[in-house]
């Protein structure tokens, strides 16, 4: 699903979520500098949610396994689950697709 928000510089923005059997997706971009806060942001859900580039899927809750990511790439998040609050967090990274 493309959604379009208002961005935090007040222009829209697209964001690409698809939601299937039980997971919902997403197409994001992180930095070295924001891996810390993705992943307690991760961890503080009671669902497992996965963070891969090709074939590497890791956990979305370790924090050496997400730094381990080409983090100069899309990264696509897989939750197993839905947290209002996560999904927040998530579209600031978000792309569309």
């Amino acid at each position: 699903m493309l959604c379009r928000q208002a961005g935090l510089d007040g222009k829209d923005v697209d964001i690409l979520m698809t939601k299937g059997n039980g997971f919902f997706q997403y197409r994001i971009m992180l930095r070295p500098d924001e891996v810390k806060d993705f992943v307690q942001a991760a961890s503080g859900c009671d669902f497992d949610i996965d963070i891969s580039y090709n074939s590497y899927v890791v956990d979305a809750k370790s924090i050496l396994g997400v730094l381990g990511l080409d983090l100069t790439r899309v990264l696509t998040v897989i939750c197993h689950g839905y947290s209002d609050e996560f999904d927040g967090y998530l579209r600031q990274f978000s792309l569309a697709g």
